[in-house]
């Protein structure tokens, strides 16, 4: 991809992303209409429906040789980043937005041949747009995220906790998990995996753990979050698959091995 390409896929992108997020503002008061998917806790409404047409309309309009592999099914049966690929969660954060109506955002990867490109994820009510390009480093509403400390001790770190591990879970031993709660000094759940990588990026949290998540998901949040230092892997330390659902920790890189080794691994069922 050469440099005019990513700089105006960058500036459409962040087009498309600001006025999505303002059609979202404004109908916020709106009524819904809510249905489940997976399970009675997963939900989709007609805003994400919406949210994630608009999207397609606007790059299949402008990039027809481009696939978008999104949430809602409305994009393309992507089985390999081959290409460019657009991922895209339309509403990370679902139930925030039907509940809290604030605490969500949308996200945007664009990867190219496999490699990410560029990416965002856009906090709608607070209106705080974070953004990267592969090299050039990650910014917040356009201010430079300035790169992670070059440690962090562990006993002082604050983690983003996915609860499911709570649940009857085959990857963690629940009271292992528990050892992990009380050795950091403290954990956070947003309830929107991109706030949650954005919030590693900017050092608000230290790392993020989860034990299921779908490309759109993290897309966005990896390469922002590699662009100041920090690492993304599944929970056992291996590669992330983007085209199937992984388990996700992301953190900053002095505390990743203690995770994995200490708590993840000692309680791999």
């Amino acid at each position: 991809m050469n440099k005019l390409n990513r700089t105006e896929l960058y500036e459409d992108a962040k087009e498309w992303i600001l006025e999505a997020g303002s059609i979202i503002r404004g109908k916020i008061n709106d009524p819904l209409i809510i249905n489940t998917k997976s399970n009675p806790n997963d939900l989709v409404t007609t805003m994400d429906k919406e949210t994630e047409k608009y999207f397609v309309n606007k790059i299949k309009t402008k990039y027809e040789n481009h696939l978008l592999l999104s949430e809602e099914g409305f994009g393309d049966h992507v089985k390999s980043l081959d290409g460019t690929v657009w991922i895209i969660d339309p509403i990370d954060g679902t139930m925030n937005f039907v509940q809290q109506k604030r605490n969500f955002a949308i996200s945007i990867g664009i990867y190219h041949e496999g490699v990410g490109e560029i990416g965002f994820i856009y906090d709608v009510m607070d209106n705080i747009l974070y953004s990267a390009i592969k090299g050039e480093g990650a910014y917040k509403n356009g201010v430079k995220i300035p790169p992670l400390a070059k440690q962090v001790e562990f006993n002082k770190a604050m983690i983003g906790l996915n609860h499911f591990w709570l649940c009857e879970n085959r990857l963690v031993d629940e009271k292992v998990m528990q050892q992990l709660v009380r050795a950091v000094r403290g954990t956070r759940t947003y309830g929107s995996a991109a706030l949650e990588f954005a919030y590693v990026a900017e050092g608000v949290i230290d790392g993020y753990l989860t034990m299921r998540l779908s490309p759109w998901d993290i897309a966005a949040g990896m390469i922002i979050v590699h662009e100041v230092g920090g690492v993304t892997t599944n929970v056992v330390g291996e590669d992330v698959n983007m085209v199937e659902n992984n388990s996700i920790l992301v953190c900053h890189p002095s505390i990743q091995e203690k995770i994995i080794n200490d708590y993840i691994l000692k309680g791999k069922k």
